[in-house]
């Protein structure tokens, strides 16, 4: 087993510096591309044989030194009681937005064993399969709320604003029923062979820190509480969230996922003491070899400066990224620090 990634979680001495890809399963891939002719996202995560070769693919293709599961952060919600569809080139949609205190009173519960399955038996496959550590996730309540809310992807979050400021009642329950329902999900995923777990806040950028601190902090400080029992790395990641890192240096997790508009040595500079993943800017990978070599080099030296760093990109891989150029990637990064680190 290949655990330099794990390693770099506890912030132990690495041979190398780890790499994977946030997206890496899916898009990119014209394997996958084909499958999607046929298969939508959810049948895809319906059939676990099939989304755990989604999910290998790009262990075997580009050797990284994580897998991530296939699938999407949407992926508990029916079973609270939210209908959603992933529309392809819009995202997440909803047409029961939950915008009401009766709203919120009427979400359920989840079970993951009876609503969800076939991610827990993807999970067990892969274990069977991986000669890397299985990453696993689950959205974040703010961003998972800011779907809920505005019924689908926003620009601006004001209906997820409007309910939080006006109606701090109903948004603290809706941060519960989602803490709750993120709890029991990461543990299921956990007992059934997770080996880290990364929690997406993908939007949560668009509160200033004051507010985070007062509606969103409390939650996340019990998701992680609760999760930290398990014993498995745990990861955040945010973009748009340069202000919010010191607050996330307070909460029980291990590594801090970094976009690309916070460099590591920034990171550390500011204070943050968590092991640090990130943070190329995805679209300089449609940029020329020597670009990206160049670009990479400056942040594996950061990186590198002290023990607990990861490489990924900022964002998730997008469809227009070649698969050979993520291949060279990783073998550069790969190649670049054992020299370094040896």
């Amino acid at each position: 087993m290949n655990e330099e990634f794990l390693k770099a979680c506890r912030k132990e001495k690495n041979s190398h510096i780890p790499v994977w890809y946030m997206r890496q399963a899916g898009r990119s891939q014209p394997e996958y591309r084909k499958l999607k002719e046929k298969y939508s996202l959810f049948d895809i995560t319906h059939r676990p044989e099939m989304c755990a070769g989604v999910t290998k693919l790009p262990v075997d293709q580009h050797g990284v030194d994580a897998a991530i599961l296939y699938k999407d952060i949407m992926s508990p919600v029916p079973a609270i009681g939210v209908d959603v569809e992933i529309k392809p080139g819009v995202g997440p949609v909803i047409d029961n937005p939950v915008r009401t205190r009766e709203a919120v009173e009427r979400l359920g519960t989840i079970n993951p064993e009876k609503d969800v399955p076939y991610v827990l038996e993807t999970i067990k496959i892969l274990r069977q399969q991986l000669e890397v550590p299985l990453i696993t996730f689950a959205g974040a309540p703010f961003t998972l709320a800011s779907y809920m809310v505005e019924g689908g992807p926003s620009r601006d979050y004001h209906k997820t604003k409007q309910l939080m400021f006006s109606d701090p009642e109903s948004w603290f329950m809706l941060m519960d029923k989602l803490g709750d329902m993120t709890i029991a999900y990461a543990k299921a995923q956990i007992k059934a062979g997770a080996q880290a777990f990364q929690i997406f806040d993908s939007w949560v950028g668009a509160l200033n820190q004051q507010d985070y601190a007062k509606y969103i902090m409390p939650v996340m400080e019990r998701i992680f509480s609760e999760l930290r029992r398990e014993g498995v790395p745990l990861i955040l990641y945010g973009t748009g969230a340069r202000h919010l890192v010191m607050e996330w240096n307070e909460l029980p997790i291990d590594v801090i996922g970094l976009d690309w508009r916070l460099s590591p040595r920034e990171a550390r500079q500011m204070g943050v003491t968590k092991a640090l993943q990130g943070n190329l800017d995805p679209s300089l990978l449609l940029a020329p070899w020597e670009v990206i070599e160049a670009r990479t080099k400056e942040i594996l030296d950061e990186g590198m400066e002290e023990p607990g760093f990861i490489f990924n990109v900022g964002k998730g891989i997008f469809p227009e990224v070649n698969i050979a150029t993520l291949k060279q990637l990783t073998t550069f990064v790969h190649e670049y620090t054992s020299k370094k680190l040896g």
